[in-house]
């Protein structure tokens, strides 16, 4: 199964909030979608959701146009907004009932894939509190499984790990990539770390417009050569610099993360990438084209 995106966009008024994207997203992986607020991230899922139709552009699903044939892709689609909806005068079992029904699916097989989904992202469907009294990253999970009820083939998640704790993350992250073996997973989010955990393909937005699709070995390559650590005693001035990656207090002092070109102090070493520094490098480069 693949998704195929050519030359698509979305235009609001007089804004341009999409350019021609053009991009094929396969099973067998993890596609994450990162970039800054405002990149259009949002924005394409939902035109990859068939909750919008693009301005102009095809959006193809195994060679059938989903811009004209929506049902298509919502006969196999799960999808998790950034914003979760829900009743809150229910219980997370009730309301994962309730979704199931509408899906067509019926009531012991449902209650069989609400108890294993919930059981993965350790929330009991036996609790009586009502998603109203929930935490925000409860109800995220609660969202979350009631976006895989049915087994979909297409998975997409916008923000699916927001208010998580540590364990919780990874507990969303290993399900997705397991997912991913035989479905097409969409994840999209601001937590890098996230991405660089279980995504094997990367799509860089910004802008409206697609920067980057590849591995995200072939991303961390680009930023190759240009990361650079050194430390600072626990009493220096700390420096302030956009440029800074990181910067994290250890035994021998204050390890200072930078993007440069070349060397930004004497004792600084250069080091390998990770995504967040080519993240924030191909960020910085961009900036000093448009300056």
């Amino acid at each position: 199964m693949s998704l195929f995106l050519k030359n698509v966009g979305q235009r609001f008024g007089d804004k341009q909030a999409l350019t021609g994207i053009t991009a094929t997203l396969e099973a067998n992986g993890v596609s994450g979608l990162i970039g800054p607020n405002g990149a259009g991230k949002s924005t394409l899922l939902k035109l990859l959701a068939t909750l919008a139709k693009p301005s102009s552009g095809t959006i193809l699903l195994d060679d059938v146009d989903i811009v004209r044939q929506p049902q298509k892709m919502r006969q196999v689609l799960g999808y998790l907004p950034q914003q979760v909806p829900y009743d809150a005068h229910v219980t997370a079992l009730a309301y994962l009932r309730y979704i199931a029904a509408l899906k067509g699916i019926a009531p012991r097989e449902a209650d069989r894939q609400i108890v294993q989904t919930l059981g993965l992202l350790h929330l009991n469907p036996s609790n009586s509190t009502l998603l109203g009294d929930y935490s925000g990253g409860m109800r995220q999970r609660v969202g979350l499984t009631a976006s895989l009820l049915g087994d979909p083939q297409v998975v997409i998640v916008d923000e699916p790990t927001v208010g998580l704790d540590p364990v919780e993350r990874i507990a969303v992250r290993n399900l997705l990539s397991s997912l991913a073996q035989t479905r097409i997973v969409i994840i999209s989010t601001h937590i890098i770390e996230d991405v660089e955990a279980i995504a094997s393909q990367l799509l860089l937005l910004t802008d409206g417009q697609l920067h980057f699709q590849g591995t995200p070995a072939q991303f961390l390559d680009k930023a190759s050569g240009h990361v650079w650590e050194y430390t600072l005693p626990r009493n220096a001035s700390l420096p302030t610099s956009e440029r800074i990656s990181g910067m994290q207090e250890r035994s021998d002092g204050i390890h200072i993360r930078m993007i440069a070109d070349e060397a930004p102090v004497a004792n600084a070493v250069m080091v390998a990438p990770n995504l967040e520094d080519a993240t924030l490098d191909f960020f910085e480069s961009q900036a000093v084209r448009k300056g």
